[in-house]
């Protein structure tokens, strides 16, 4: 293939990781496969079936749910709001994004509207968010970057999608046959980051549908959308013991560590840096191998990666300290340690920096 012809590839099938304005008023190369093995010993009975390394899914939640490529292409226009009006009414009978139109209009939450009132309708290409569908999902039906979508619809955590939402899409997306999707999830070109899975995957709710509490032992996979922490708690502490042996920040030319690694032993037990809940549990990421987000509420989130095995899934709450796994070597290394990383709004944070000194 050329290398024109490459490029072109990559664009077209990579996509790399949703609050929304109340109703009143976001073949892949085959990751090293990651060792299960049976639960902790207070889980002998293994009550949770952690046979999946995905969570106990057997696909992850992102698509789960197809997400129909019917995105509508809006005009410019202006609207004169009238008595009664809300953005949202507005949004549907424009069939723009709500979003789209507040920040077209410079619009503030609570997003108070007067009759007569001449709002400007942003052009675009705009998808009407189906039930189940996730933002990464969204992304691929399109061929576009997840991350992008949050951005130009200035979604926020907790990224949870609504019924009815309209998302504006880049100016480059384009809807894909479901062949074509499925092709892009395959694609060695086809990559996903931490950023996208944790602000894409969770499944769209229904307006007055509120998301499913975290448990410390869900005994089936959770498949709809996760409630959070409503803000952080408490302070972090160490993932594993181990020599740290690539700092955060610029390792070569081109290259950033978005966290740090440490060096321990295969088998060695991973602790939660901090009370949260389990946002996903899974080897989708291959330069990660066996990974582990948590959200910990209040923008915060940790990453383990490299992990040989997975003791937690997706809607399990933790507390600081909890084993969640066991390091190993699997993805892009060759020596056993863990990948960590925490992130503050989106935003990858030096971990030494938030640890306690050792």
């Amino acid at each position: 293939m050329g290398d024109h012809h490459r490029i072109f590839a990559i664009l077209l099938l990579s996509a790399p990781l949703a609050a929304c304005i109340p109703a009143s008023a976001p073949p892949q190369r085959p990751a090293p496969p990651v060792v299960t093995t049976p639960a902790p010993p207070s889980l002998a009975d293994n009550p949770l079936g952690y046979d999946d390394v995905s969570g106990g899914d057997s696909k992850p939640t992102w698509v789960l749910q197809p997400v129909a490529a019917k995105a509508r292409e809006v005009p410019a226009s202006l609207y004169t709001v009238r008595p009664g009006d809300t953005l949202r009414a507005i949004g549907e009978m424009t069939h723009a994004g709500s979003e789209a139109i507040a920040m077209e209009n410079d619009l503030a939450p609570p997003y108070t509207l007067v009759p007569g009132q001449r709002l400007r309708i942003p052009a675009g290409l705009y998808h009407r968010v189906a039930a189940g569908e996730t933002g990464i999902g969204i992304a691929h039906a399109y061929g576009a970057d997840w991350g992008e979508i949050v951005t130009i619809n200035a979604l926020a955590e907790p990224y949870i999608l609504r019924v009815g939402q309209r998302l504006r899409l880049p100016a480059d997306a384009r809807p894909l046959t479901p062949k074509q999707v499925d092709v892009a999830t395959r694609a060695a070109a086809f990559s996903l980051d931490i950023d996208d899975i944790a602000t894409g995957s969770q499944p769209a709710l229904a307006a007055n549908k509120a998301p499913a509490a975290a448990s410390a032992a869900p005994r089936k996979p959770v498949t709809a959308a996760i409630a959070t922490p409503a803000a952080f708690t408490g302070r972090f502490v160490w993932p594993v013991p181990g020599k740290v042996i690539a700092k955060f920040g610029p390792l070569a030319p081109g290259k950033v560590n978005q966290g740090i690694n440490i060096a321990t032993p295969a088998g060695t037990p991973i602790h939660a840096v901090a009370n949260g809940v389990v946002s996903y549990a899974g080897d989708q990421i291959a330069v990660y191998g066996g990974l582990i987000l948590i959200d910990h509420g209040g923008g915060w989130v940790s990453a383990y990666g490299h992990a040989q095995q997975l003791d937690v899934r997706r809607g399990q709450s933790v507390k600081a300290g909890d084993v969640i796994g066991l390091a190993g070597a699997t993805g892009q290394v060759q020596t056993p340690q863990l990948h960590f990383q925490l992130r503050k709004n989106r935003i990858p944070v030096d971990p030494l920096k938030q640890l306690p000194a050792r």
